[in-house]
């Protein structure tokens, strides 16, 4: 059975919504079907390492409060993996995710650039915490990037835009571009220094979801040496049910309801009665990630289920549990044990580690610069050694 690396997973917004992060109020050890995850489902799937999404949602949280709530989710994440120190360990480098044996390796991914409000030092500080990829936008519009599913405004990045990307490189966080509109995808692919990822996203080409890629993104995509962790939500993969959810959606903004929230889910269940929400089935799956790789090539596809609770998700993909049943219909169709490797977690662990690189060449190029600027300065400034030993005692002093 292939090691999956799954590129996003709702866990944790999950458990805050349903549960009040209290983890004493639901049984991660054992059965919780109204949830997509639970631990001996993530072990019956073969996942053996998981980037578990700390979102929070842009329609109650903007500002200050939403970096308190990122950190709230920071921190409920650390708390489920510190419980289960037999099941789970936190890891940040491609290297920890290989060397976690038989513990699921749990990586943290930030899903939205309203969680940074506008900082900088607010981005540097969630990579120390242990934040390994930040989604550009999530449903709506930041000041510096377009989400797809908001009214373009800038079409593209703005100036600090492009900054976030740049300091992103720098630390060596994963840009992922899931969520963003087209012009911000190719925009951040023209900036970013090192691989980019769309965490859970699929192909535009199958489906008319704007928060899917086009084809030329994914070719753009292979030179870049990024990947697209192909999502299995129903609305991405099947146009029958995007077109159902697209018709949800203008209802509920005629009623001026806001997604992700109980009215919403009422709402939905309401027109689920009305007019039956057509299925999504695992063969749509498979045709979405054999379309990333036939345009952007075998190293440049990844899985990204994007599992939470609440959501029907496609036949035969029902929860965690079922990614055996994808990998096995893939083998079915000719995919060699090499190629279900990459596209289990081999792809993604390669892309991270290449971020890695990236920061390190930034870190090693900011040492060799200091080492001429102080060069510099000592040569010009004050040549005899002792004598500016003895001024820096004396500031020292």
């Amino acid at each position: 059975m292939q090691a999956i690396v799954d590129g996003h997973n709702d866990l944790a917004w999950a458990i805050r919504q349903d549960y009040g992060s209290n983890l004493d109020a639901v049984d991660l050890a054992g059965s919780v079907p109204e949830l997509h995850t639970d631990l001996p489902r993530l072990k019956v799937g073969g996942v053996s390492g998981q980037f578990w999404s700390v979102y929070v949602s842009p329609d109650t949280y903007s500002g200050p409060s939403a970096v308190t709530a990122t950190l709230e989710q920071i921190d409920l994440v650390r708390r489920f993996v510190a419980r289960f120190p037999d099941e789970l360990v936190l890891a940040t480098t491609a290297d920890e995710v290989e060397s976690s044996g038989h513990r699921i390796a749990s990586l943290v991914g930030m899903e939205g650039g309203h969680c940074i409000d506008g900082s900088l030092a607010v981005l540097r500080m969630m990579y120390a915490l242990g934040v390994r990829y930040l989604t550009l936008t999530h449903n709506k519009n930041v000041a510096w990037a377009d989400s797809a599913t908001d009214v373009p405004v800038l079409n593209g990045l703005s100036e600090f835009g492009e900054s976030v990307v740049r300091e992103m490189n720098r630390l060596g966080m994963l840009v992922d571009l899931s969520h963003v509109s087209a012009d911000v995808m190719r925009h951040a692919l023209r900036v970013s220094s090192a691989p980019v990822i769309f965490s859970h996203s699929s192909a535009r080409a199958l489906c008319d979801h704007p928060r899917n890629v086009p084809d030329d993104v994914l070719t753009a995509l292979a030179d870049n040496g990024g990947i697209c962790m192909v999502t299995f939500l129903p609305a991405f993969v099947s146009p029958a049910v995007r077109a159902w959810h697209a018709d949800a959606t203008a209802t509920a903004t005629l009623r001026n309801i806001s997604k992700r929230t109980p009215e919403y889910s009422a709402l939905m269940a309401e027109l689920e009665e009305r007019s039956p929400q057509p299925s999504a089935t695992l063969s749509q799956v498979v045709e979405h990630i054999e379309h990333v790789r036939d345009v952007a090539g075998i190293d440049h596809v990844g899985i990204g289920g994007d599992y939470m609770g609440g959501e029907p998700m496609p036949e035969d993909l029902e929860d965690v549990s079922r990614y055996p049943m994808l990998f096995a219909a893939l083998a079915g169709r000719g995919w060699s044990e090499t190629e279900l490797d990459k596209l289990a977690g081999a792809n993604i662990l390669r892309v991270l580690r290449a971020a890695e690189g990236v920061a390190d060449a930034f870190s090693t190029d900011a040492v060799r610069n200091a080492t001429r600027r102080s060069d510099t300065a000592s040569n010009s400034a004050c040549p005899p050694v002792a004598v500016c030993r003895n001024r820096s005692e004396q500031v020292n002093l």
